[in-house]
C-alpha cells in the first residue's frame, strides 16, 4: 500500500462532473455511506445508483471486504491510500484485478477510484444512465439551432476571418451531435471514453484545438505557437478524443494564467510509457509560461476532483489522463513557476514497422 497526501475542493462536484469519468468513481460520507456513484462504477458492479444512495460500505457485498478497510483507513490518516493490482469480486463468480485509489474528500467524506486491470468477460450490453441520456436529448435540439444560425453566418459574412469563426462553430456542432447520437443509441456505453479507432494526424488535431483556444480564451494577447515534427506519422486513434485531451491540456494553461502558450510535436525512440518500454512514440507537450502548478499536488494531479483553483472541478487532467490511458499513452507533467510542460506520449508500433517494412523493399 502506499499512502500519498491528497488536497481537494471544498465544493462537491455534480453528479454530471464525475459521469464523465470512465474510472469507476463512488463518493461515501463519514459514515461509510454511498452518497453518490457515476455510470462506470454501477456498471461495474451492475447495480443502480439509486439503489446504493445511502448504503454503508460494509452492506455493499463481496467488495466491502477490499474497499472497507481502505476508506477506514483514510478515515482515520486523512491520506490518500493505493492498493494495486488486487483481485477484487465485483459480483458473484466474477472477479477484475484493479487498482484501487481511496482518498479524502469534501467534509470528511471519502472518494473511492477503481482502474480495471483486466477485461472483462462479454456481457449483456449496458444501459445508458439516464442523467446521461437525458442530457444528450436536452442537448440536440439547441446544438441544431447553433449550427442553423452558424451556417446563415457563414452565408451571410464575406470577411474570412469571421467565415473561418462560423466554420469552427459548424464543425464543433457537427462533432457534439455525433457524441450525442452514440449516447442515445441503443447499444452505447454509460459514459464517454468509447473509442473509435482510425487513422488520426496529430498535426491536424492540434491545429482545430489551436483554433479553439484561439477563440474562446479571453486574454487577447494570448500567445499560440507551434513546433511540429513535419516527420511524425499518423497514428491510431479516436481524434474526437484526441481534440478534448488536447483542448484540456491548453484549457489547463489558459487557467494559469498563462501569457504564451507552445504545441510541440516530436518522434520519441525507446520511450517509456507507463514503465513499459516502446521502440517508438510520438510525443506532444504543452508548454506554458503560467503560475505553474503548486507544489502540493505534483503527486495527485490527474486523480478527479484535485485541483489548485478554488472555482476548478479538477477533473480536466483526470479525463485527459484517461484518454491518453485508452490510446496506449500516458502524461507526464513537470512544473515551475513560468515554465510548465504537459507532455503525452502515445506508442507508434505499427508506424515503426510499417517504416521498417518500406525500407526494407526499397533495399
Amino acid at each position: 500500500m502506499k499512502a500519498t497526501k491528497a488536497t481537494h475542493e471544498s465544493v462537491l462536484p455534480s453528479e454530471m462532473l464525475i459521469e464523465h469519468l470512465i474510472t469507476a468513481v463512488a463518493l461515501i460520507d463519514a459514515d461509510l455511506r454511498f452518497v453518490q456513484t457515476n455510470a462506470a462504477f454501477c456498471e461495474l458492479f451492475d447495480v443502480g445508483a439509486s439503489r446504493l444512495r445511502g448504503l454503508t460500505l460494509e452492506a455493499f457485498g463481496p467488495a466491502s471486504a477490499v474497499l472497507l478497510p481502505l476508506a477506514q483507513r483514510v478515515r482515520a490518516e486523512q491520506n490518500a491510500v493505493a492498493q494495486r493490482g488486487h483481485p477484487l469480486t465485483v459480483a458473484p463468480g466474477r472477479k477484475l484485478h484493479v487498482d484501487i485509489i481511496a482518498s479524502p474528500a469534501p467534509d470528511a467524506g471519502i472518494l473511492i477510484e477503481i482502474h480495471r486491470l483486466t477485461p472483462e468477460l462479454p456481457a449483456a450490453p449496458s444501459r445508458l444512465s439516464e442523467s446521461l441520456r437525458g442530457l444528450a436529448h436536452e442537448v440536440k435540439n439547441p446544438l441544431a439551432g447553433v449550427r442553423g444560425a452558424a451556417q446563415l453566418l457563414l452565408r451571410r459574412v464575406v470577411e474570412p476571418d469571421l467565415r473561418k469563426l462560423a466554420a469552427l462553430i459548424i464543425a464543433e456542432a457537427d462533432r457534439l451531435a455525433a457524441l450525442t447520437d452514440r449516447l442515445l443509441h441503443p447499444g452505447g456505453k454509460p459514459h464517454l471514453g468509447v473509442v473509435h479507432p482510425a487513422e488520426v494526424n496529430l498535426h491536424e488535431i492540434a491545429e482545430h484545438a489551436r483554433a479553439l483556444i484561439a477563440a474562446e480564451a479571453a486574454a487577447p494577447d494570448l500567445k499560440l505557437d507551434r513546433d511540429y515534427d513535419p516527420s511524425l506519422p499518423s497514428l491510431r486513434g479516436d481524434a474526437d478524443r484526441l481534440l478534448q485531451l488536447l483542448l484540456n491540456l491548453m484549457r489547463n494553461a489558459v487557467q494559469a494564467k498563462a501569457k504564451s502558450i507552445v504545441v510541440r510535436t516530436r518522434a520519441e525512440h525507446a520511450a517509456v510509457i507507463d514503465s513499459q518500454p516502446v521502440r517508438l512514440a510520438a510525443r506532444l507537450d504543452v508548454i506554458d509560461d503560467g503560475i505553474g502548478v503548486p507544489e502540493n499536488l505534483h503527486d495527485t494531479l490527474f486523480l478527479p476532483l484535485v485541483s489548485g483553483r478554488a472555482e476548478g472541478t479538477g477533473l480536466g487532467l483526470a479525463l485527459a489522463q484517461e484518454i491518453a490511458h485508452e490510446h496506449g499513452g500516458q502524461i507526464g507533467c513537470s512544473s515551475r513557476p513560468g515554465l510548465t510542460t504537459f507532455s503525452l506520449l502515445l506508442p507508434l508500433e505499427h508506424a515503426h514497422a510499417g517504416q521498417a517494412h518500406a525500407e526494407q523493399a526499397h533495399g
